[in-house]
């Protein structure tokens, strides 16, 4: 007993040492973590625990980076290059890996291995963590491409794992509306979703024909969310605010191996570049393609994305090593992968999955800051209330938050509270910057909330503004552009026309660049400096980015200004104007009034008109109007007159004489009778 009553303090200080020197660590790893000791090629060969601890807080970190995966190299060192490991090596080094793996609840999965001098290799390893029930990665593909390349059918291949009849069977099963599958193309915004799970095996299993959303979320660690736009001219509108309003992380940009270029390729590819999403390209029915017709079809896509507009990298995919040095150079190296499918025998499908597999997201990881949703769509579901879908760009948002819904049409923002939160059809407790989501509100109307509105945390306090700067380029106009131009400005879910108030140039044609002032028309909007912009109305297309937001501060309507109002409007009767005090046809100054059968004696004050049978004398103070009637024989009528003109605000008023009398009316006159 007294050995052990010996060893406690020294034990207590050995633990309590520990503990200091792994706070110590944690902090030295904390925001400048120092990994040059493990920059060595063999670093993971046989590592000291210190090491072991760098290593794995190295990869914890690129995994939080990734947003839950990373790819993870072995036998390359940051400052000697490429060495490469021995087999011997290279196993310890993959079990040390793994091992690290496991700590994370995560999965290794070798990508490619690549022969280095000597006999030594370098290996890719794909680190994942394992699917979370509640929570996945999520990364959205918007699908664009001329009508008839593909794009439905494309997506009903990948996402219900059945190939194509070639007779549209594929496609059927994701159209929403009726005239859609009779007419075989699509007019609206469809969602698809494809999920992986951490060993990158497709976990899409369709049961009798369709697909369960919340089986295939609740077993996936990534799921890449399809956009499926539409290819027609005349459904433009809708391709430009999928593009816009759903905040796509990759475009698809489909080719039909047969048509080629042709129609609206060039334009959703330059939509693409406009707003900065990456885009790889597909090419589709090859198995019905000439073989000298495919070749000139990707000869003049080559050339298309390497023109001095693109300035893109285009690689031909042909192998999985193609696939990895392609996805993981995607978006810093400008390249474009270009897949070559058949949805009728599946041929490189398999590459096109992998790709996706690799995807990673572009949104940086802005969960601690305060929050921020885009609504892009509503809904009124019943017993349930009113439903928003949207994209949060930034926070976490959880249920029962309290956030500020808004700009209304006068800019002002009501406060509203969570009820629920939905993922892909999925209940979950929180949402995540980048992530999409459906929120049912409380005590919220569907009428009173339009697409183009957010929820923001009340620590954003946020403003709305009529007014905004932005730097925009012209890509085509027929003619020139100046000042009062009005056009529909896509900004975000933001759809609303805008006019020009002010440019840094008298006029703009196409391929101009200049600064602008917009105002918007109706009402409104919340905007950030930053936010890219198209500018488009009918041919005409422009795009930019918002430089500076001019703040618009709603008025705030006081008690004594709603009493002033209330008593404006039921003085004012509908139909007569507003009438100038002064000069109604009966005056509340009328000092005296005598009436009679025969000469009549008026004084007043302001301006009256008094009426009356038989002679009359008016005696006024201010501007009158007499007129007077005199009993005439029957038949009677002539009448001589003499004007004069009166002040402003003198009125008349008509009276009716006896039979046989002539009726004098004085628009703004005095008149004096004479016997016939």
């Amino acid at each position: 007993m007294a050995h052990i009553l010996e060893q406690t303090p020294s034990s207590s200080t050995g633990a309590a040492n520990l503990f200091a020197a792994a706070a110590a660590m944690e902090d030295s790893n904390g925001e400048h973590a120092d990994y040059s000791s493990i920059n060595r090629a063999t670093a993971l060969v046989s590592p000291t625990e210190q090491e072991y601890e760098l290593i794995t807080s190295k990869v914890r970190d690129l995994m939080e980076e990734g947003r839950g995966e990373t790819i993870f190299e072995l036998g390359t060192g940051e400052d000697t290059g490429e060495v490469g490991l021995t087999e011997e090596e290279l196993a310890a080094s993959v079990a040390t890996l793994k091992s690290i793996a496991d700590i994370m609840d995560s999965d290794c999965n070798q990508l490619r291995s690549k022969p280095c001098e000597g006999g030594k290799k370098s290996v890719q390893y794909l680190v994942r963590q394992r699917a979370d029930i509640r929570d996945f990665m999520e990364i959205r593909v918007a699908v664009v491409g001329n009508v008839d390349a593909g794009k439905s059918t494309l997506l009903g291949v990948l996402t219900h794992g059945e190939l194509d009849n070639g007779r549209g069977f594929a496609r059927q099963k994701l159209f929403r509306h009726k005239h859609e599958a009779e007419s075989g193309r699509t007019s609206s915004v469809g969602n698809d979703i494809l999920g992986f799970d951490s060993t990158g095996a497709v976990v899409n299993q369709p049961d009798h024909g369709s697909l369960d959303w919340v089986k295939v979320c609740e077993n996936s660690s990534k799921v890449i969310t399809f956009i499926d736009l539409a290819g027609h001219e005349r459904y433009l509108k809708t391709t430009v605010f999928g593009m816009t309003g759903h905040a796509p992380d990759f475009g698809m940009l489909m080719v039909g191996a047969n048509a080629g270029i042709v129609g609206m390729t060039k334009e959703h590819l330059g939509l693409a570049l406009a707003l900065s999403v990456p885009v790889f390209v597909v090419v589709t029915k090859i198995d019905m393609c000439p073989p000298n017709v495919l070749q000139e079809t990707l000869k003049l896509l080559v050339k298309i994305l390497k023109s001095p507009g693109c300035r893109k990298v285009p690689v031909m995919v042909k192998t999985g090593d193609d696939v990895v040095l392609s996805a993981t150079n995607f978006v810093s190296e400008r390249l474009c992968p270009i897949f070559q499918v058949s949805n009728v025998t599946g041929e490189n499908m398999d590459f096109l999955k992998m790709f996706l597999n690799l995807l990673s997201t572009r949104s940086p990881n802005t969960d601690n800051e305060p929050a921020e949703f885009q609504i892009d769509d509503t809904y009124s579901v019943p017993g349930v209330g009113t439903v928003v879908s949207g994209t949060t760009l930034r926070g976490r948002i959880r249920i029962n938050d309290n956030l500020l819904l808004g700009p209304d049409p006068l800019g002002h923002f009501q406060s509203i509270a969570v009820k629920s939160i939905h993922r892909k059809r999925m209940p979950v407790t929180e949402v995540r910057s980048g992530q999409t989501a459906s929120f049912s509100l409380k005590k919220v109307k569907r009428s009173n909330i339009r697409k183009g509105m957010v929820m923001v945390s009340p620590a954003v306090e946020p403003q709305c503004c009529y007014e905004f700067e932005g730097e925009i380029l012209v890509l085509h106009h027929p003619t020139t552009i100046s000042t009062k131009y009005q056009a529909m400005v896509h900004c975000g879910s933001i759809r609303q026309t805008a006019s020009i108030i002010r440019m840094s140039s008298e006029c703009l044609r196409t391929g101009d660049k200049a600064q602008v002032l917009f105002r918007f028309v109706k009402h409104p909007e919340y905007l950030k400096e930053g936010q890219r912009l198209v500018f488009r109305e009918g041919r005409t297309k422009a795009v930019g980015n918002v430089n500076k937001v001019l703040p618009y501060t709603p008025a705030v309507v006081g008690k004594e200004k709603v009493k002033t109002a209330a008593k404006v409007s039921q003085q004012q009767v509908r139909g007569e104007g507003k009438r100038r005090q002064g000069s109604t046809a009966v005056s509340s100054h009328v000092s005296t009034v005598l009436s009679s059968q025969g000469p009549t004696v008026v004084s007043s004050q302001g301006s009256t008109v008094v009426s009356s049978q038989g002679p009359t004398v008016v005696s006024s103070q201010g501007s009158t109007v007499v007129s007077s009637q005199t009993s005439l024989p029957a038949g009677a009528t002539t009448t001589q007159s003499h004007q004069t003109s009166l002040p402003a605000g003198a009125t008349t008023l008509t009276t009716q004489s006896q039979p046989g009398t002539a009726t004098s009316q004085a628009a703004s006159s005095l008149q004096q009778p004479a016997q016939a």
